[in-house]
């Protein structure tokens, strides 16, 4: 019921975001709100301190106590949606004639027949190739990385046994700073790689802003594996450090490009997006599936290390791959991309 709660606040946040700030900034923004992802992951690793203090309902408890928090903090700071306030200024008469019909064109579009319905949507969202591989890339992405998320801890245990409570405290360190930093770089370079593109005529600006996401998914590959196979606990921990720095940067990216092609169906897009990640819970539980055959019960850091080794890597390169799919599907050769459709007049 947490997770079920949890996901309504993620297609309002990106379709928020989407609309309040430039186009031109699009993948940063995104990428300011994902970083917050990392800096939840980096607590959650410090859970592991908690349950030892309060056991697992006090830990539950806490992390209850931050929630109610962060949804009042949210309900006072967060200004009105900009489409209701559009249309108490036209009401009063101060939007001028463009900003009047932009609001009339939001509304008429969001309140067509097809907008009504969730699968139409679904099906005018893929329909084009380059959200397709997009969606694609993505599933791939997070099957790789919620296989680190939940198997890393595990793993590392059983490879050093006695560096499992510094573990926690350095994780948390590495998510948090190493996480927000690669996600903010990435928005950041994804927009001045969409600019370039247009500028030099590689392409569309989104198939510049997705070079970010290829080329963070193929670093990723030998960090993530020289991580695993490090002689040390210290030298996995810097490993596992250039990981998160070279991985993490493709997620504001991916949304901008997501948003931008979706049109006025961004909400319903960041949904699907939202649903390709949960189903990627079912790789790390595929893998315990997996090392539990492979090691007939008994805890094995050799196994768990090649299960993660490959498949993880496996998925990097696979998405990487898939990014550049999307990157080229939808490529207009440097025609700058339009943004701001009426879908409902087409229909």
């Amino acid at each position: 019921f947490m997770g079920l709660a949890c996901a309504f606040s993620t297609p309002a946040a990106y379709t928020f975001i989407a609309d309040s700030f430039p186009k031109d900034k699009a993948s940063f923004a995104s990428s300011l709100l994902g970083s917050g992802v990392y800096l939840g992951g980096a607590l959650s690793s410090l859970s592991i301190l908690l349950d030892k203090e309060f056991g697992w309902q006090g830990a539950l408890q806490i992390i209850a106590v931050f929630g109610l928090v962060s949804a009042a903090t949210s309900f006072v700071l967060l200004p009105d949606d900009s489409k209701e306030k559009g249309m108490e200024d036209n009401s009063a008469g101060t939007l001028t004639v463009e900003d009047n019909n932009s609001v009339q064109n939001d509304i008429s579009s969001s309140s067509s027949p097809a907008s009504t319905s969730l699968l139409s949507d679904a099906k005018e969202i893929i329909s084009t190739e380059r959200i397709q591989w997009l969606f694609f890339a993505s599933f791939v992405r997070f099957c790789s990385g919620l296989c680190i998320g939940v198997w890393s801890a595990p793993y590392f245990r059983l490879a050093f046994p006695d560096d499992s409570s510094s573990y926690a405290v350095v994780n948390a360190f590495i998510v948090s700073i190493c996480g927000v930093s690669s996600g903010l770089l990435g928005g950041t370079l994804a927009d001045l790689a969409g600019a370039k593109s247009v500028e030099n005529s590689y392409g569309d600006e989104n198939a510049g802003r997705l070079f970010i996401p290829v080329v963070g998914s193929l670093l990723a590959v030998p960090a993530w594996w020289f991580c695993l196979h490090a002689d040390s606990f210290q030298g996995a921990m810097i490993w596992l450090a250039i990981e998160y720095l070279v991985a993490e940067c493709w997620f504001g990216p991916v949304v901008a490009v997501l948003q931008s092609n979706a049109g006025s169906k961004g909400g319903t897009a960041q949904g699907m997006f939202t649903l390709a990640g949960a189903l990627g819970n079912f790789a790390p539980a595929g893998l315990g599936l997996l090392y539990g055959t492979l090691n007939e019960g008994a805890d094995d850091a050799q196994v768990l290390s090649s299960l993660l080794g490959y498949g993880v890597c496996l998925g990097y390169f696979t998405s990487a791959i898939g990014f550049a799919l999307s990157a080229q599907a939808g490529n207009t050769g440097g025609t700058p991309q339009t943004y701001d459709v009426d879908i409902s007049k087409n229909e």
